[in-house]
């Protein structure tokens, strides 16, 4: 097999798998800091339950986030030595900005949340309750930062040696952090860390009521996770939009791949669902609604809309692929939508904690929020594509020459095996701190 197509799925695996927990941390992070204030404040024990119970989550969460991010750095060395030759005096960066900042200020606090709620005072404890939720989201932007500037590097300079580029240095490390996907992208992804964390929370909090166990404590539970989430889950359109907006200008064969657009269009339609033939240059079985991806991108039904014949075929990226991705984050962040919405009216109505076909609905989507990130993400990566870094390196340059294809695949099945006894350890946790309920409030551990 071709060893750099074994390399991207090699780092999209152990990527996606990574994925799966750092959202979770934004929204429990919140959580756990808004029970540790009301406890602060109130001095209700119920508060105090609650955050306990949440920060034992937390920390297993945290974990095994460490434990599956460790392998993507070293990645960068072995299957990416390409990558990281040209790149390191910029990629490096941001990688060492979210260790040394964020990273050792949210390890050395959740030990004290984990650890230290009777040998510190309430107020130092709940500094540390907020200290881990900056040290979580700054570890986010510097993420973020390194990867936006992938999608559009700005701040460097190319070094030529003998016509080819023998490195890339930077030389504005604000125009390289502040680079134009940065802000529309954190934005996004912290609001999709709340919408997971919180129904995830909430999730926990319906199963409870349906089983009529801990009800006090799961409806504040399901009470303040609900809350956050609605909100979040109707910002996530205007914050998506935004970013749409964005990649419209700035990558716009991906935005043209998202659409399945395949000529250029003034009136561009948008696309509901279809399934793209790239081959054919056509779209079979498509619903759209006339004129909408215009209107979003330039708030006017007749604007220009860039399709994908407008670039050379080998920068395409893989259309269906790209598409589909895209189709179900879209898909599912509609669905969050209406589960919003019927809570405002449960809540109103005062049936939110006794209706169990909604409590079962909460239960069941509790995960879909990390499915909507691995799509989003999926949508992203593989829209880059054929890119490593938009416009300047291409991803079959990035890769390491002299690593061949069988050490690829025995590692990939490697990693598979190791992450699969890592998610069975997690799963089999998370059951045991579930089916054990709210601690007594004296300890997280």
């Amino acid at each position: 097999m071709d060893p750099v197509l074994l390399s991207r799925i090699q780092f999209g695996f152990t990527a996606g798998f990574h994925f799966l927990f750092p959202p979770l941390t934004f929204g429990l992070g919140l959580l756990i800091l808004i029970f540790e204030t009301l406890w602060l404040k109130r001095n209700n024990e119920l508060y105090k339950r609650i955050s306990s119970f949440l920060i034992k989550i937390l920390a297993l969460i945290f974990v095994m986030g460490v434990a599956s991010g460790i392998t993507l750095e070293f990645s960068f060395g072995t299957n990416w030595s390409n990558y990281s030759r040209l790149v390191g005096d910029i990629f490096g960066a941001p990688l060492a900005a979210e260790a040394m900042i964020a990273f050792f200020l949210e390890s050395v606090f959740i030990g004290i949340l984990f650890f230290g709620r009777e040998k510190v005072s309430p107020k130092i404890y709940w500094l540390s309750a907020l200290l881990v939720f900056l040290g979580s989201h700054i570890s986010g932007f510097w993420i973020i930062v390194a990867n936006s500037w992938m999608h559009t590097p700005a701040g460097f300079e190319k070094v030529i040696v003998n016509g080819k580029i023998s490195r890339l240095v930077l030389t504005d490390f604000s125009a390289a952090v502040f680079n134009p996907s940065t802000i529309y992208r954190f934005i996004h992804v912290v609001i999709a860390g709340w919408i997971s964390g919180t129904l995830f929370a909430g999730a926990i909090a319906a199963w409870y009521l349906i089983k009529q166990k801990y009800a006090e404590e799961a409806k504040s539970l399901l009470k303040v996770s609900l809350g956050i989430f609605i909100a979040c889950a109707f910002a996530q359109f205007l914050s998506g939009h935004v970013h749409a907006v964005q990649v419209s200008h700035t990558n716009p064969e991906r935005m043209a791949a998202f659409e399945a657009l395949w000529e250029t269009k003034e009136g561009a339609p948008m696309s509901l669902i279809g399934i793209p033939i790239e081959s054919e240059r056509k779209t079979y079985f498509e619903i759209a609604i006339p004129k909408l991806l215009s209107f979003l991108i330039h708030f006017d039904p007749n604007g220009k809309v860039r399709g994908l014949s407008e670039f050379p075929e080998d920068e395409w990226p893989p259309v269906l692929f790209t598409y589909l991705s895209y189709h179900v984050m879209i898909g599912l962040g509609a669905l969050f939508a209406a589960i919003a919405g019927i809570g405002i009216i449960l809540f109103l109505t005062g049936k939110l904690y006794t209706a169990r076909w909604y409590l079962w609905g909460l239960l069941i989507a509790g995960p879909l929020p990390l499915v909507a990130n691995e799509f989003g993400w999926i949508a992203a990566e593989v829209g880059r594509q054929p890119w490593a870094i938009y416009r300047v390196l291409r991803t079959a340059e990035a890769a390491s020459v002299v690593v061949p294809s069988w050490q690829i695949l025995a590692s990939l099945i490697a990693f598979f095996a190791v992450y699969a006894f890592l998610f069975a350890i997690f799963i089999y946790l998370l059951k045991s701190f579930i089916q054990k309920g709210f601690a007594d409030g004296k300890s997280a551990y």
